[in-house]
């Protein structure tokens, strides 16, 4: 049987990454972190041990968050992902290869403005050209 999907939104707030997740109970597990890697361990870690906790305090969960029987997977908005690609390349490098204004890119990652659907798939299509450039290195 394929494991229960939990989606999870990160966003970035200006010096960090951060998620949220309602466990439908009431309770809220929200977690910052300066990198995504840490994000996502302090987010998995705090999800076990809230869903744990309310467990333990009587609380009825679906089977499966009890059980861990469940996939995290995270969607990064633009200002995530293109502060995640900063780690590995540049705004310019993402600007020549997407067609995106440098300028524009930078309203994005900032969040001062929000990238229509057109946008966010021209970025993620330049950053796999960037990680295919990157793996052929090897």
């Amino acid at each position: 049987m394929e494991k229960k999907k939990i989606n999870v939104e990160v966003s970035w707030t200006g010096d960090n990454y951060c998620c949220a997740w309602e466990d439908g109970q009431d309770g809220v597990v929200l977690v910052a972190a300066k990198t995504i890697q840490k994000l996502k361990e302090d987010f998995e870690e705090s999800m076990r041990l809230h869903i744990l906790g309310c467990i333990e305090d009587g609380d009825s969960f679906p089977e499966y968050l009890a059980s861990g029987d469940y996939e995290i997977e995270y969607n990064l908005d633009a200002a995530a992902l293109i502060r995640n690609a900063e780690t590995f390349t540049t705004m310019s490098v993402i600007s020549r290869i997407s067609g995106i204004n440098r300028k524009q890119l930078s309203h994005y990652a900032n969040g001062v403005k929000h990238p229509r659907p057109a946008q966010i798939a021209r970025i993620k299509a330049a950053l796999a050209i960037i990680g295919t450039q990157l793996l052929a290195l090897s």
